[in-house]
């Protein structure tokens, strides 16, 4: 079975965790629906799904229900930025539920745990260079 990556965010730095499908409970969840962190390992905390992407690399829309991968006319949003008013564009993009085909899972702490989230999953350290003269 393949893996859910998830991205977590605090608001001021986002850390990925690597999770099989069996093991997470967000199959069949929708954008917005809020998770227990504690089948991350995050005990105390709870996630609200922001987003995501599927396999191929196409962004979940909040506005688009199921879970299919089609080709919508959109104006703005998640898919299509543009400066030009009035562009309309053709995208593909992928309903707001999760399944099988989702590769990526955005979220963000809505409540914080005891312990603080660097403490948790680590800091990233800078990978030094070493001088060889």
């Amino acid at each position: 079975m393949a893996t859910f990556k998830f991205v977590i965010s605090d608001g001021k730095r986002s850390w990925q965790i690597e999770k099989d499908q069996k093991d997470a409970p967000v199959l069949g969840k929708k954008l917005g629906e809020v998770l227990d962190g504690a089948f991350l390992g995050l005990d105390g905390y709870e996630l609200q799904i922001t987003g995501g992407s599927d396999k191929d690399g196409f962004p979940m829309r909040n506005d688009i229900e199921g879970q299919m991968r089609k080709r919508f006319l959109i104006t703005k949003g998640v898919g299509f930025h543009t400066d030009v008013e009035g562009l309309r564009k053709r995208k593909m993009l992928r309903g707001n539920l999760v399944g099988d085909d989702i590769a990526q899972i955005n979220c963000k702490v809505v409540k914080q745990g005891e312990k603080p989230l660097e403490e948790i999953l680590g800091k990233k350290e800078a990978k030094e260079e070493v001088k060889t003269e």
